[in-house]
């Protein structure tokens, strides 16, 4: 009762939405039940599924969870039913005891690796704080408890979700990289909790009396909430900014010390690896349809043997002597033995369920893979990456893919920011250009500061862009990728420079790692800037390029050195971060010269220009007092380049407010609370100026999008930047056109009725209008509303290209599923940063770029490339590819199996039937299992039925796949006549031949098994579109396996199968022309009209291709790409 009890309080503990956390120091030495946390789960972890003693009968569950294994399953326990059993029951167990067994070593190989995976992380080692030897001691990981302090060196793993409480840094600092959780590899601040124990002179774990109050565990992985509550009830709140995440590695922190607030199974880590996503193909979901219409054929295809079979009985005058009673001496009823014939017709007739199938896709589908990931055009020399199959049953879908939905940032563009122009106090400064005025005022500025004690735009213009953000410095860690190139940093550099300007400060940072010293200088050659986005590292080498370095960053200081060469101390008072809901950032300062309370902001502009107040100093006069207005004027200029742009404003506190720490210290409604504190401050704002930064587009991106538009896919491009941006990337990449009509209108009524009207009229028939869409944020929030959804996807449907501007990540992923579901079509999404995952979750294949943003896409995301423009051979050859040959070979398997079953079928009108073969059952199985396995798998692997270079050049070819694609209602109903056709020929040519004569039954069948394999196998070669070597040892592999097996079956099987004796029937065949004749009779009438059909393709093929259409489309394609070859070519010598 009391263990039952304890059970139910943990389980509370557990589920309670806070939970209060106590030290474990007071308590070590006692026994668990007095143990405070002992509620909470230990840190070991356990990811796998089964154990040993109870693997098989686990396994055994989960297989039987298919619908498939337990239909065969019973089938099986059928068979040993006497009154409908149709062979020996022993035989009806091989074939789903080989796919079992098969299943099962492959599910223990994969539970093996993750009990050594596991073995491996629980025993990792790390230092616990132990009070009775008053030091941490070493330990294992999984020897941490919720309650323990732990302390975690440079370089090393963190165990467990831990509240910094201690660093040896002096500012309290722990930098963090996260790259095991969420693929960033820039450094992340965490800051210790302070005030909770004593640190001085060293960190003393038992001076904590506290009682961490925190929410219990989920798996956001930037969003944490807790306070400690010290014994005079006062609260010290902490953040995200304070757990140290497990997973991560420190990083240039010589150690620091933390409190475990959860462990094991509970860390948001764990709760993040939710493991492989399972996505249902759209092939996959046909074939269950088709599945579904084999179970009815089977079951007619039983009820009319079942119903024969009852004729049959009735129609005897007398009992035949060949009919023995059971024990009792009485024969049944017709009609119950006509109902035990149906469940022997379908034991004998289960073959025509594919058992195979599904392990056979499961196989092509991983050697897709194999091919896709190998492709050498794939593979990205500059990252040493290659492409990335997460989803590995999707894989088809890629050649049915209808739109597709991409950020721009990033997907389209490089990501590689480079700070072009920017307007101060009205007056606009090229970077190129005008770069050496803006710095001789700059230099003016800084020169003054310090004498007259004043500041004005120009310096905090630039003292903004250096200090409001987020950016690490960092000197000893190698190279990240987050660092830009040398061509990048060159356009940092100030130009026109002359022999008369002192250029002291401007030196361009090295992109290059410094050599590490025992005491390296402070200087700008040295420094390097950890950003979280490259925005950020622009604005920060922008600053820097004009002689404001960022020199040092902590919790409550930043250093910035001014191009007179004198270093600014700011005392850090506030920093509320960037979040998608404000569009801005900020960051409150304490000036160390004129000591005011300096509120710096950037963000996006219709964020900024909504809360400025009055013009910046109030000597300014005339037109210049209208700064916002010019300012808005230069960013549109700035947004039709192309550029990305941001707001920099001011505003000068008298007080600070003291509502951060209480809001930060509550647990219930936190965000809404620094929301209000964030409002408070971020009113009245000065502005100073704004930002033009460059992001090029990505190489070949106008030729991947145009290849796709040709292919029939439409594209769409989902953005957060302005309209005039986003359309002047549109005309740069070829999204739009100049004959396109460009629709930027709210009033959906107006432009669907102008497409109708353009639709209806008869000059029109067989032309499109080439109309494209570009909408904003607000307006598509709008057009999303159920009364107005129907009438804007009617409008987009008829669009060549749309462009949605200023849209949310939830729009995004909004977007990508009405499309999805209204139109019925697949969709793709791709992108490359943490605000394009719901979009990539949304849609039917997502596909993540590892660029500048993180990896936050990619590990979302079903497949990973590393540039845009590896999407054309993705989709259009190896999308293709995958789709067709996996649809002909489930085709194939389909055609297949109903051919050999219906020999079976059409036998029975011959035997009254009473479910007897005329084949041996043993070469039955084995016909299915061995002998004719191989080759469908092949050509679901290998085939090419175009070559890869003309569907790069001719990308109409994709549409084949777009829709039903081959793989249609009429393709399988086709092949299934096709099967039947193919399987009363292979019949009656043996039956017709030995008419009347005496043959025993293995001998009439016998050669109708042997024409079967070669009518299968050669119906096979004809859909094979490109032999190779492999497809023909395959296929002659298995007619010599199918001969070698069956000879010594018959040489040495006397009485296998009784009372049959199949001993020697294929020897004595084979001494027998007629068996010959057979064969070759059978296979030339049986594929005769299969052949005819593909000839007569083959010559509307040949019409296409001597159609001068095709030929125009052919050279204007290739002609170019010979050009170029003879040209790089003629280079070399």
């Amino acid at each position: 009762f009391n263990t039952n009890q304890d059970a139910l309080r943990g389980q509370r503990a557990r589920e309670n939405e806070l939970r209060s956390l106590e030290s474990n120091l007071p308590y070590e030495g006692l026994e668990k039940g007095k143990q405070p946390n002992r509620y909470f789960p230990s840190n070991a972890i356990k990811t796998t599924k089964y154990s040993l003693l109870f693997f098989i009968p686990m396994n055994l569950y989960e297989q039987f969870h298919r619908l498939a294994n337990l239909y065969f399953v019973g089938l099986v326990i059928l068979n040993f039913i006497p009154e409908v059993n149709a062979f020996q029951p022993e035989i009806a167990l091989i074939p789903i005891c080989v796919i079992l067994s098969l299943t099962a070593m492959k599910d223990a190989w994969e539970d093996f690796r993750r009990y050594q995976s596991d073995r491996k992380l629980n025993n990792m080692p790390c230092f616990i704080y132990s009070r009775k030897e008053k030091q941490f001691v070493e330990r294992h990981w999984k020897d941490v408890r919720v309650g323990d302090f732990v302390k975690v060196v440079c370089n090393e793993i963190i165990p467990a979700d831990l509240l910094l409480l201690y660093t040896s840094d002096p500012n309290g600092v722990c930098h963090i990289e996260t790259a095991n959780l969420d693929g960033e590899t820039n450094l992340k601040q965490r800051t210790a909790v302070s005030g909770v124990c004593n640190t001085h002179p060293e960190f003393e774990p038992e001076s904590f009396n506290g009682i961490l109050v925190c929410e219990k565990p989920n798996n956001n992985l930037n969003h944490f909430k807790g306070y400690v509550e010290k014994p005079d009830k006062q609260k010290v709140g902490a953040g995200i900014e304070s757990l140290l995440l497990r997973g991560c590695t420190v990083r240039n922190t010589d150690h620091a010390v933390g409190f475990v607030v959860y462990a094991g199974r509970e860390t948001k880590s764990m709760l993040n690896n939710s493991g492989p996503r399972y996505k249902r193909s759209k092939l996959e979901r046909r074939l269950n349809i088709d599945v579904l219409f084999c179970v009815i054929l089977l079951f007619t295809m039983c009820l009319i043997g079942a119903l024969g079979h009852y004729l049959w009985l009735n129609a005897m005058p007398v009992v035949p002597p060949y009919l023995v009673p059971p024990t009792s001496g009485q024969l049944d009823r017709p009609s119950l033995t006509s109902f035990y014939m149906f469940f022997t017709m379908i034991i004998l007739l289960q073959i025509l369920i594919p058992i195979s199938l599904y392990v056979s896709i499961e196989l092509v589908k991983i050697g897709q893979i194999f091919f896709i990931t190998n492709d050498i055009d794939l593979y990205d020399e500059e990252t040493d990456s290659r492409i990335q199959c997460k989803a590995l049953n999707i894989t088809e879908d890629l050649g049915q893919i209808e739109y597709i939905f991409s950020d721009k940032t990033g997907t389209l563009t490089e990501n590689k920011m480079v700070f072009r122009r920017c307007s101060i106090m009205g007056t606009e400064y090229p970077h190129k250009e005008n770069a050496i005025n803006l710095l001789i005022k700059v230099r003016t500025s800084s020169g003054s500061l310090s004498h007259s004690q004043k500041t004005d735009a120009y310096l905090d213009f630039f003292l903004a862009l250096a200090i409001c953000n987020t950016v690490v410095v960092s000197m000893r860690n190698p190279k990240r990728h987050r660092t830009f190139t040398e061509d990048s940093e060159e356009n940092f550099q100030p130009s026109g420079q002359t022999e008369g300007v002192d250029t002291t400060g401007l030196q361009p940072c090295s992109p290059h790692p410094p050599s590490l010293s025992d005491e390296p200088a402070l200087t700008s050659d040295n420094l390097r800037y950890e950003a979280e986005s490259p925005d950020e590292a622009a604005l920060v080498y922008a600053a820097k390029a004009y002689g404001f370095t960022l020199l040092s960053r902590t919790p409550d200081s930043v250093s910035v050195r001014l191009p007179s060469g004198e270093v600014l101390d700011f005392e850090v008072l506030d920093t509320l971060t960037f979040d998608s809901n404000r569009k801005r950032m900020s960051v409150l300062v304490r000036h160390p010269i004129t000591k005011e309370y300096v509120l710096y902001t950037k963000g996006a502009d219709f964020a900024i220009m909504e809360l400025l107040g009055t013009p910046y100093p109030e000597h300014f006069s005339g037109n210049k007092k209208n700064i916002a207005t010019v300012t808005q004027r230069h960013l549109d200029c700035y947004a039709k380049e192309g550029l990305r742009t941001l707001c920099i404003a001011k505003k000068v506190q008298n007080h600070t407010l003291s509502y951060l720490p209480n809001a930060m210290a509550a647990i219930e409604n936190r965000e809404r609370l620094v929301m209000d504190t964030a409002v408070q401050l971020e009113k009245n704002l000065t502005l100073l100026g704004a930002t033009g930064i460059e992001d090029r587009l990505q190489e070949n991106v106008p030729d991947t999008i145009q290849a796709l538009r040709e292919a029939g896919i439409k594209v769409w491009v989902l953005t957060g930047d302005k309209p005039e941006t986003a359309v002047n990337i549109g005309y740069a990449c070829g999204l739009l056109e100049d004959e396109d009509l460009i629709t930027c209108t709210n009033i959906l009524d107006c432009t669907l009725e102008e497409v109708r009207r353009y639709n209806a009229d008869p000059r029109n028939v067989d032309t499109t209008q080439n109309m494209s869409l570009v909408i904003d944020g607000l307006t598509l929030d709008k057009a999303l509303s159920p009364d107005l959804l129907d009438r804007f996807v009617a409008l987009v449907k008829h669009c060549r290209a749309v462009l949605c501007c200023r849209v949310t990540p939830l729009q995004k992923s909004r977007v990508v599923k009405v499309i999805r579901e209204k139109l019925k079509v697949m969709t793709l999404a791709v992108g490359d940063g943490a605000n394009d995952v719901n979009m990539i979750q949304a849609a039917d294949i997502g596909i993540g770029i590892s660029g500048q943003e993180g990896m936050q896409a990619v590990m979302a995301s079903d497949f990973a490339i590393s540039h845009f423009k590896h999407l054309k051979k993705l989709l259009l050859v190896h999308g293709h590819w995958c789709y067709t040959r996996l649809a002909n070979m489930i085709i194939y398997f389909f055609y297949k199996n109903v051919a050999y079953v219906n020999l079976l079928f059409w036998y029975q009108f011959f035997c009254g039937f009473s479910a007897t073969a005329m084949i041996d059952y043993w070469l039955m199985i084995f016909f299915n299992l061995f002998f004719t396995s191989v080759p469908p798998i092949m050509f679901g692997l290998m085939d090419k039925d175009i070559s890869a270079e003309m569907l790069l050049g001719v990308p109409e070819l994709y549409k084949t796949g777009q829709g039903e694609g081959d793989y249609r209602f009429t393709t399988f109903w086709v092949s299934i006549l096709d099967a039947f056709y193919q399987s009363l020929v292979c019949f009656f040519v043996p039956y017709f031949v030995y008419q009347d004569s005496d043959i025993d039954m293995f001998t009439f069948g016998t050669p109708m098994n042997t024409s079967a394999l070669f009518i299968i196998l050669m119906h096979l070669s004809i859909e094979i579109k490109s032999w190779t070597v492999v497809h023909w040892i395959i296929m002659l592999g298995s007619v010599a396996l199918y001969f070698i097996v069956t000879l010594a079956y018959s040489a040495v099987c006397v009485t296998c199968n009784p009372p049959s004796n199949p001993y020697w029937i294929l020897q004595s065949q084979m001494e027998d022309p007629m068996f010959y004749l057979i064969c070759i009779l059978s296979t030339v009438v049986a594929l005769l009209p299969r052949y005819r059909v593909c000839h007569s393709l083959s010559s509307v093929g040949l019409k296409i291709f001597n159609c001068p259409e095709f030929w125009g489309v052919f050279v204007s394609t290739f002609y170019p790409m010979v050009l170029n070859s003879k040209s790089e070519s003629s280079c070399g010598f």
